[in-house]
């Protein structure tokens, strides 16, 4: 067992936050080149939000592939292959001719980026005492942002400059160094206990997870809002590209340094928990991601730049506590129970458009703000429900305990 602040516990979660800004790096590299990438291909606003909703959609998909058959042979070389494999794929985008050839690359992308976020946690898991794997959990998803940051700013500034095949060429060429040095840092694993793989013992344990009333909230939980975050930033580069703000997408891209505060929000989670309980501190990141779309209401930019700096603030607090959540709940087959959050994670975020596209066109950003609350009413209430269900239960604790006592 790892435990916290000892050389191997720094060298894993290094490794871990290094695989998780690659994966993110790749993933959210396209978004500030959307109004671009519209222009150049004379796409609706749909159309070529596929290019973030079907990567999305495979790297969900793949999760449930990747979580069960994690916990038959084992989670590193899942992690290291499948990080090869997107510094490739991500090579084959820059050359794809055509918006149709860019986007079936998108979805083979999709399918090699699940491999590590399905099973990173899981060997967090298995490898680190809960008091390690905590904190580790909290600095993982802080680099989830950080990545998030590095491939909006890396793929907006070069996009501009010298185009959009460069900006691919230079994101496929930053991956395949950083697996090189993650290949090198992730220690051995030493607690991992193989389960043997069937595809029953594996629908099985998807429909336990499900079943169970911890887990299945959290779920919720974490697409719902991940569908009202991600899309948040999609629909604001249309309306930032648009007049009065006119911003290209170098400017755009620069716009998601406010990841920055779901990096703090991330990083302060396991002290908020340690207050508040986790299903309280879900709570208080769902009302905090509220009070940020509202602000971005106000037509000013710094106002929308401090906005969605709240927003992400929130956002990573509920989601860093979720993911723990269920990492720490689910007492068997812990790569499938978190591969089964990241498919409902990532299923939000693709579907996402769906649901807030028919209120764009309506009535702009103030119908997609409007949508968004209904979701968040939602993900609010599924979180008081773990709330009280948490009172009830260690009332009943206390209860036993002290019955046992006379």
């Amino acid at each position: 067992m790892i435990h916290a602040d000892t050389p191997t516990w720094r060298r894993a979660t290094l490794a871990l936050c290094l695989g998780s800004m690659l994966v993110f790096i790749n993933l959210y590299a396209p978004q500030p080149l959307l109004p671009m990438l519209r222009e150049a291909h004379g796409a609706s606003t749909l159309m070529i939000g596929l290019v973030m909703s079907l990567a999305t959609l495979t790297l969900a998909l793949s999760l449930l592939v990747y979580g069960p058959l994690s916990d038959a042979i084992g989670r590193g070389a899942i992690m290291k292959v499948s990080l090869a494999a997107v510094g490739l794929a991500t090579l084959l985008i820059a050359f794809v001719p055509g918006l149709e050839s860019l986007l079936a690359a998108r979805v083979l992308q999709g399918l090699a980026l699940g491999g590590l976020p399905a099973v990173a946690i899981a060997w967090m898991g298995d490898e680190f005492s809960p008091q390690a794997m905590t904190r580790a959990v909290g600095l993982y998803i802080a680099a989830n942002t950080l990545g998030g940051i590095g491939g909006r700013i890396l793929g907006g500034v070069i996009g501009e400059w010298q185009g959009v095949q460069a900006s691919f060429v230079s994101v496929a060429v930053v991956t395949l160094a950083g697996t090189m040095l993650f290949w090198w840092l992730l220690p051995a694993a030493r607690s991992f206990k193989p389960q043997p793989f069937r595809v029953s013992g594996a629908v099985q344990q998807m429909r336990s997870h499900l079943g169970n009333p911890w887990l299945w909230p959290a779920y919720l939980i974490g697409g719902l809002n991940f569908l009202v975050f991600i899309n948040q930033y999609s629909y604001m580069t249309f309306r930032l590209a648009e007049s009065p703000f006119l911003l290209g997408p170098r400017w755009l891209g620069l716009l998601f340094l406010t990841y920055l505060g779901g990096t703090l929000g991330s990083t302060l989670s396991a002290r908020v928990v340690a207050r508040l309980g986790a299903p309280g501190t879900m709570l208080l990141g769902i009302g905090i991601v509220s009070v940020g779309l509202g602000m971005t209401l106000v037509e000013s930019l710094s106002v929308i730049v401090v906005a969605l700096m709240v927003s992400a603030f929130g956002f990573f607090l509920c989601h860093a506590t979720a993911s723990g959540w269920v990492g720490r709940q689910a007492k068997t087959g812990r790569g499938s129970a978190s591969a089964l959050y990241l498919v409902f994670y990532y299923l939000g975020a693709s579907l996402g458009p769906l649901w807030l596209e028919p209120f764009w066109l309506w009535q702009g950003w103030t119908g997609v703000i409007g949508a968004s609350w209904w979701v968040l009413a939602v993900t609010g209430w599924l979180s008081w429900r773990l709330c009280r269900r948490q009172r009830q239960e260690e009332a009943r604790n206390i209860a036993v305990a002290t019955s046992g006592s006379h």
